[in-house]
């Protein structure tokens, strides 16, 4: 009950944020515990119970079987398949297709998005809509210049004003995609020392890449969800109610 409540957490995340622009879903992995091995200890006694005529099975306990102890949830692993593309028409939109994340400053330091859904600061910073910094390769915000009329972005993440190349978007990509994790406010963090490498994926300007979350099947996935922890809610019920007989009736006959 405890894995599916779990469950349940994931799938609702997933549902609320099916309209996050970049947004990878996530998926809870159960496993079970290692079952048990159950054997007749009362075997051992003088009285055996297999014992019949003077035969026994042996000083060896029967085995009755194996129990299985429950599973617990041993991962939340994020599925990094591609979103479907939207078409904005906005020139600071940028959209990545295949491999790759965009770096942003945070107060906590260098994140990694796939949130294209850029805007001009009031000082003329490049920002996230959050106000986070986009970064260059160099680790430095990108400025457009005053009085720029036309902003475009490149494949690999070249920045022209007005047709003149002024910076480059920091577009990477790990090795392993387990290499990042989830932060939060769409945003991801290397671990283990995982070092970021150029991108071999591509910027699309004028677009943004829809959340991969789909909302029907996640839907589903929650009624059956629900379906599970309901049935392990009435298999605790009857073992109480299992219990409480054999303590309070069968106990006193």
């Amino acid at each position: 009950m405890i894995s599916e409540t779990t469950r349940t957490d994931v799938i609702s995340n997933n549902l609320a944020n099916s309209n996050t622009t970049g947004f990878k879903k996530d998926t809870a992995v159960s496993e079970e515990f290692k079952p048990m091995l159950i054997r007749r200890i009362n075997d051992k006694n003088q009285n055996d119970v297999t014992s019949f005529k003077g035969f026994s099975v042996g000083s060896s306990a029967p085995v009755v079987g194996t129990l299985g102890l429950g599973a617990f949830t041993s991962e939340i692993a994020t599925d990094h398949e591609q979103g479907t593309m939207q078409t904005t028409g906005n020139p600071l939109d940028a959209a990545i297709s295949g491999e790759g994340y965009f770096a942003v400053n945070t107060p906590q330091g260098v994140r990694y998005t796939r949130d294209g859904n850029f805007y001009r600061s009031s000082t003329g910073q490049l920002v996230t809509g959050k106000g986070q910094a986009v970064l260059n390769r160099q680790g430095r915000p990108i400025t457009v210049p005053e009085n720029t009329a036309d902003i475009q972005f490149g494949s690999k993440g070249e920045v022209y004003a007005d047709n003149q190349q002024i910076d480059q978007l920091q577009f990477v990509q790990f090795n392993n995609r387990r290499a990042v994790l989830k932060q939060g406010d769409n945003l991801y963090y290397p671990q283990n020392g995982a070092q970021p490498q150029a991108a071999t994926g591509e910027i699309q300007q004028g677009m943004l890449e829809r959340s991969n979350v789909n909302a029907v099947t996640e839907m589903v996935s929650l009624i059956s969800n629900y379906r599970v922890y309901e049935a392990g809610s009435k298999a605790v019920t009857t073992q109480d109610a299992m219990l409480d007989k054999s303590v309070n009736e069968v106990g006193r006959s």
